[in-house]
């Protein structure tokens, strides 16, 4: 019998990541699904990130009534070194806690962060940035900022099986 995985959002980057995570590890019958993160449109901070991703895991797994709800969620940071890309992810089923995992962060430009936190989402920065459409459901900024050797899907993917390998681990211990 599969598994029914749950994923959080409908953003095809997303989607694929989770996907390719899963498949040689936890094959299943995914579903995704538009839920809400219950943290603003751009998170600004790891906690308000990480629990975007926790939340949309959550709502997921309700709202498509599945085993597994996977959340994802990209957010901005501001440290000592400037603005960073931050990511989180969130598994959950009706048995535990949720497992997160943190993913990969860069640097990104000066004047990108800073329109980000005055208060514009991420995605529509980059838009304008790159003169491109939509570069959040394609390469993301992790693709524009390193050159092409790193997209979305790939920074997910390996966030992803951070969280499919805990979760694997995790229900073949006797906690």
């Amino acid at each position: 019998m599969n598994v029914i995985i749950a994923i959080g959002t409908k953003n095809p980057a997303k989607v694929n990541a989770v996907k390719a995570a899963f498949a040689s590890n936890l094959p299943g019958e995914f579903t995704s699904i538009n839920v809400p993160s219950n943290v603003s449109a751009q998170p600004l901070t790891d906690n308000e990130t990480m629990a975007g991703a926790i939340n949309r895991a959550k709502n997921a797994l309700i709202e498509a009534n599945g085993q597994i709800g996977v959340g994802l969620e990209g957010g901005v940071v501001k440290q000592e070194h400037g603005y960073f890309l931050c990511n989180w992810g969130a598994i959950v089923d009706e048995h535990m806690q949720p497992i997160v995992a943190g993913g990969s962060r860069i640097v990104i430009p000066e004047e990108v962060g800073a329109l980000v936190f005055s208060g514009l989402e991420l995605g529509d920065v980059m838009d304008r940035y790159v003169g491109k459409h939509n570069v959040r459901q394609n390469e993301g900024a992790i693709g524009i900022f390193t050159n092409g050797c790193v997209d979305r899907t790939e920074m997910f993917t390996q966030l992803s099986k951070l969280l499919v390998g805990q979760y694997l681990y995790k229900t073949s211990k006797a906690y």
